[in-house]
C-alpha cells in the first residue's frame, strides 16, 4: 500500500460509437484535448486509439495517430500507450501498424482470444448517426476477438524487441494471466510487467468483487514482485471497481473507452472528469497519485525522448 497509484486514462477507445455520447472524442484535435486534460487531472498514462474524423469509426491509420501524438507530448509529460487491440474486426497487421510506426514507450497487449460481445448495446439506441454503428455492434454476436499465441509472439517481437516498447498486458479472464505466465517462461518479455485486469465485458470475467480478489491472488502467485497490477471495469462498474483496486493496493484505469458515465444516469462530459473523481476518492483513502516519471521508473520504460513522434 506504500506505492503511489498509477492512474491510466483511455479517452476514446474502439467500443463506443458517436451516437452513444456527444462527448466522445472523435477528431485528432478532440482526442488530443481529452488526453491533455486527463493528464492535467492526474492520469500518468494515456491509452490511445484513433478514429476516422468524419465517421468516428475506429481507424488504424498511423497518420491519424501522428496528428494527435505530438500535440499531447508537447503539452504534458504523460506516458503515451498505443493500442494494439485496435478496433474489433481489424487484422493483426492493422492493429499493430500505428504502434510499429510511432515506437511508443508503452502499448497494450491482449493476452487471449475471446468472445467480445458489445451487441447488447443495440437495444439502447434507435436513431444512429452513422450506418456503420449498428453493423459494428451487431457483428460481435458472432465474433471472436483473436489473440492467439502466434499473434502475441508476433507482436512482442515486432514491437517489443524491435522498438523497446513495453506492454500493458490486458487480461480479460483468469486464463489470460496463465497465458502471460507462459509467455514469461518463454523469455519473450522481462519484468517488471504491467498487468491490466479487465472486468465486465460480455465474454470475459464478470465485474464481481470475488473475481477481482481471485485474479489478484493468482497474479501474486504467478508474478510475485515482478509486476504492477491495475484494474479497469466497463460501464457502471468503472468507479466502484477501480476504488476496490485502490483499497487492495493496486492501480486503476478510467476513461470514456470504458464508461460514458460519471454516475448513475449521468453522462461524463470528459475523461478528465472521471480522472478527477477517482483521484479524489483515492486521495481520500490516504493514497497518493503516481507521476509520469515515477511510472517510467517503476515500469522500466525507455523514455519519451525515444519515441518516433
Amino acid at each position: 500500500m506504500s506505492k503511489s497509484v498509477i492512474i491510466t486514462c483511455a479517452p476514446t477507445g474502439g467500443i463506443h460509437t458517436p451516437t452513444m455520447s456527444e462527448h466522445l472524442p472523435i477528431t485528432p484535435t478532440e482526442i488530443a484535448k481529452a488526453s491533455i486534460d486527463a493528464a492535467e487531472a492526474g492520469a500518468a498514462i494515456i491509452h490511445l486509439h484513433a478514429r476516422n474524423p468524419e465517421t468516428g469509426k475506429p481507424d488504424p491509420r498511423p497518420e491519424l495517430f501522428q496528428d494527435f501524438l505530438p500535440r499531447i507530448k508537447q503539452s504534458c509529460n504523460a506516458v503515451l500507450n498505443i493500442t494494439t487491440g485496435g478496433g474489433l474486426g481489424m487484422s493483426r497487421e492493422e492493429r499493430l501498424r500505428a504502434a510499429s510506426t510511432v515506437s511508443p514507450e508503452m502499448a497494450s497487449m491482449n493476452m487471449g482470444s475471446m468472445n467480445f460481445g458489445i451487441f447488447p448495446m443495440l437495444d439502447k439506441y434507435s436513431n444512429w448517426k452513422h450506418d456503420w454503428e449498428p453493423e459494428f455492434l451487431a457483428m460481435t454476436r458472432d465474433f471472436i476477438f483473436r489473440n492467439t499465441f502466434g499473434d502475441i509472439e508476433y507482436s512482442l517481437r515486432e514491437l517489443g524487441e524491435a522498438h523497446g516498447t513495453r506492454f500493458e498486458f490486458e487480461c480479460y479472464d483468469l486464463g489470460h494471466l496463465y497465458n502471460l505466465a507462459w509467455v514469461v517462461d518463454q523469455g519473450w518479455v522481462k519484468p517488471p510487467f504491467f498487468v491490466q485486469m479487465v472486468f465486465g465485458i460480455l465474454g470475459g470475467v464478470g465485474a464481481d468483487l470475488d473475481n477481482l480478489v481471485h485474479m489478484h491472488t493468482i497474479a501474486e502467485k504467478l508474478f510475485a514482485d515482478d509486476y504492477e497490477w491495475s484494474v479497469l471495469a466497463a460501464g457502471r462498474h468503472q468507479i466502484p471497481f477501480t476504488t476496490q483496486a485502490a483499497l487492495l493496493g493496486g492501480n486503476l484505469r478510467v476513461g470514456m473507452e470504458d464508461s460514458l458515465y460519471i454516475g448513475p444516469g449521468q453522462k461524463a462530459t470528459s475523461s478528465a472528469e472521471q480522472v478527477r473523481k477517482i483521484r479524489s476518492i483515492v486521495e481520500n483513502l490516504g493514497r497518493t497519485i503516481a507521476t509520469p516519471d515515477e511510472v517510467r521508473a517503476r515500469l522500466g520504460l525507455k523514455g519519451a525522448d525515444n519515441v518516433a513522434f
